[in-house]
């Protein structure tokens, strides 16, 4: 039923990999019709940030990104019904995102839960490795920013090191966001991960860096 969805857009990997997306650098012009910012929420599971974010900033627009179809059909879905048309949904591997945006095509990105990869032979899998890094600068405006929210302090900790060491800027740390006031709105909202996590007593981490 995705496909059905004007928000949702998929190329079949084995096409993707070798061809860009006829929509690379005209997701404003062709889909939003507008020149608002654009802000990725990449493995976006139901698309709870890309939903509620929308909502709550019309002037901007959200595109959410995920590999399995059937988590986003929630999120298409409740887009449609609710009029938002700042939102939209792509089913593809996040290795293949600059196929789907051009330079400086994406002003944020939010990295809401991704999976911690803890085993030592799958670290270059982590959305926060030199090698996901290097795909979201070739997308990112160079005064755009990275979100990371995390049950992980395992990928907290790794994903601190890699910046260092890449020498990236960190702009804002918070070990245990529900530790205090939440200041920023955007933290509170909670996926359904965030909620199974906070359940089972995790502390939620937080950081927002830059690729400059």
């Amino acid at each position: 039923e995705n496909l059905t969805f004007p928000n949702f857009f998929q190329i079949p990997f084995e096409e993707i990999s070798r061809h860009d997306a006829s929509i690379k650098g005209q997701w404003n012009a062709d889909f939003f019709k507008n020149d608002n910012p654009i802000v990725l929420e990449l493995g976006c599971g139901r698309g709870e940030y890309a939903i509620t974010l929308a909502k709550l900033h019309p002037h901007l627009n959200f595109i959410g990104v995920d590999r399995k179809g059937a988590r986003m059909w929630k999120g298409c879905k409740y887009a449609i019904e609710n009029h938002l048309p700042n939102v939209a949904f792509i089913r593809t591997q996040i290795q293949f995102l600059q196929h789907f945006f051009a330079e400086n095509e994406v002003s944020e990105i939010w990295l809401t839960f991704p999976d911690p990869q803890p085993k030592r032979s799958k670290v270059a899998k982590r959305l926060t490795s030199s090698f996901y890094l290097d795909i979201y600068k070739r997308v990112l405006q160079p005064s755009g920013c990275i979100h990371l929210k995390t049950d992980s302090e395992l990928l907290f900790d790794y994903t601190k090191e890699v910046i260092q060491k890449l020498d990236y800027k960190i702009l804002e740390i918070q070990e245990d966001i529900y530790g205090s006031d939440i200041e920023n709105y955007a933290l509170s909202i909670q996926t359904y991960y965030e909620k199974m996590w906070l359940e089972q007593g995790h502390k939620i981490y937080y950081m927002k860096f830059c690729l400059i």
